[in-house]
């Protein structure tokens, strides 16, 4: 059984950082792309930055340049670092796994990945 578990989420003031982390057990880690989505009440799910089993990032454009991906395959945990965070970024962060090990490039559609955290709110002030 899967479980991942976001945490690292709050209140940020506009311009601060938060580092989230998002912990995994029960696959092997290393050998699956870890994602990063978000989510605003009444809108619809939104990619956020994929990292591949290999290393290989992706970043929606809307974050791009303020957010990194990481992983830390020895604590089977992904980190999502948020830098220059402003009030738009403000919403549920979920962590989710590729559905295929092995991937040989990343993929930023919700529907490959078939485990998901329960999420991690954040909120960013003006």
């Amino acid at each position: 059984q899967v479980q991942l578990v976001e945490s690292g989420g709050g209140l940020v003031q506009a311009g601060g950082s938060r580092r989230l982390s998002c912990a995994a057990s029960g696959r092997t880690f290393s050998s699956y792309a870890m994602g990063w989505f978000r989510q605003v009440t009444g809108k619809e799910r939104e990619f956020i930055a994929v990292i591949s089993w290999s290393g290989m990032t992706a970043y929606a454009d809307s974050v791009k340049g303020r957010f990194t991906i990481s992983r830390a395959n020895a604590k089977n945990t992904v980190y999502l670092q948020m830098n220059s965070l402003k009030p738009e970024d403000t919403a549920v962060y979920y962590c989710a796994q590729d559905s295929f090990p092995g991937r040989p490039s990343v993929t930023l559609n919700g529907h490959d990945y078939s485990y998901w955290g329960q999420g991690t709110q954040v909120t960013v002030s003006s």
